[in-house]
């Protein structure tokens, strides 16, 4: 990817970002997603809070969220002291027009899922490049525990799912921040089917949970190169 296609893919990110933080309003509850495109979200959150005097507090899928979100001043919630959220703000790897998503690109997906079903409504921001008419060019990440992950591999290879661990820029295995790995999927042809995929899968003890997020998300914000905004009610 070209220095100029990443700047461009930025611009995109950011429109999307600051499009959702205007659905904002002061006492409310939010779930902060991770990834790229989340990360222009809550920047642009901090900076409305900061502006406006919004005032409202958070939980995050991630670790990373949360600190960003905490060094700009946003409150931030134990999940646990928490039963429902007005809102989550997440991005997506992949969305298709009937927004069925594959998520988990940033290693957060379980937690993404919890906060995202936990959650009056799921706000989806995305650039125009993530907008697909099938799912399934994006690998999709499945959690899985560590004991006996080398078996669990084995199994989902039975089935037909190819797939590696995913590893660090050292060549680590990546752990999520469930202390669970990931392996990273990939379909030749696409997923034509994922629901059907995605029970398949689930069906193997061992898997912890799937970068399919079906029934999920509500208003989808596509934010394109040129700064504009598309809004999916």
């Amino acid at each position: 990817m070209s220095m100029n296609t990443t700047k461009s893919n930025d611009i995109a990110k950011q429109a999307a970002g600051k499009a959702a933080v205007e659905l904002i309003q002061n006492d409310m509850l939010i779930g902060l997603g991770t990834g790229s495109t989340a990360f222009f979200f809550i920047q642009s959150l901090i900076e409305r809070c900061r502006t406006t005097n919004l005032k409202i507090a958070a939980v995050a899928t991630s670790q990373r969220s949360a600190d960003q979100a905490q060094a700009g001043g946003i409150t931030m919630y134990d999940i646990n002291k928490v039963t429902t959220l007005d809102l989550t703000v997440d991005g997506a790897d992949e969305i298709d027009h009937q927004k069925r998503m594959i998520k988990g690109g940033g290693g957060a997906l379980l937690r993404e899922k919890i906060i995202a079903s936990s959650s009056r409504e799921m706000i989806v921001i995305v650039d125009e490049s993530k907008v697909v008419d099938r799912l399934g060019t994006f690998p999709l990440p499945v959690e899985v525990v560590p004991f006996a992950h080398e078996l669990t591999h084995y199994r989902l290879g039975k089935l037909g799912y190819q797939g590696t661990f995913r590893r660090t820029a050292k060549g680590e295995m990546y752990i999520t921040d469930n202390g669970n790995y990931i392996i990273d999927i990939v379909f030749s042809q696409g997923c034509p089917k994922p629901e059907s995929d995605y029970a398949a899968i689930r069906s193997i003890p061992g898997v912890v949970e799937i970068g399919f997020f079906f029934n999920l998300a509500g208003r989808v914000f596509v934010g394109y190169n040129d700064g504009q905004v598309k809004l999916w009610a």
